[in-house]
């Protein structure tokens, strides 16, 4: 069985209702109100369950990305198989993650990470994003950038932490 089988993963510029309790029920406040919503959505029996979510906030060169979570209850009510094509895929945070990646790199020189949460982190690692000066903060370069560039960009982004 192949992910795409059952998990589809599409960005929205505006927040999907549907969406609100699973990041409320994370994060105990109000989904961003702004682009950008990724989220993965569980297909069974002709239903659509959101699974995992990751907001980005675009700050013109650079993308900040944070807020993801997975709701655990849909994985559990997974098949045995399903459950199997998730794992081989990294797990559904990860499946995510690399698809914003791919989605996202021919708009912005980077793509930053917040990262609180030390499964999040090797997540965030295993898709290829490396740490900062700063603590938490975690870069994904989508292209070639001198160091002085490399470290405004830096900056920049440890400027809005936490995101």
């Amino acid at each position: 069985m192949n992910i795409g089988d059952f998990i589809e993963v599409r960005e929205s510029e505006d927040a999907p209702a549907a969406l609100e309790s699973l990041f409320k029920r994370k994060y105990s406040r109000a989904l961003p109100q702004f682009p950008h919503h990724v989220a993965a959505y569980y297909r069974s029996a002709g239903a659509e369950v959101p699974v995992c979510y990751v907001h980005f906030t675009d700050c013109g060169d650079i993308l900040l990305g944070g807020g993801a979570c997975v709701d655990n209850r849909v994985l559990r009510n997974m098949g045995v198989d399903e459950r199997d094509a998730v794992h081989a895929t990294g797990g559904l945070y990860h499946h995510v993650l690399a698809w914003s990646v791919r989605h996202f790199a021919p708009r912005f020189a980077a793509i930053f990470g917040y990262c609180g949460d030390a499964l999040a982190e090797r997540v965030d690692r295993a898709v290829g994003f490396q740490p900062t000066a700063h603590e938490r903060l975690l870069v994904y370069w989508t292209r070639d950038a001198d160091a002085r560039r490399r470290g405004h960009m830096i900056e920049k982004a440890n400027a809005f932490v936490p995101f």
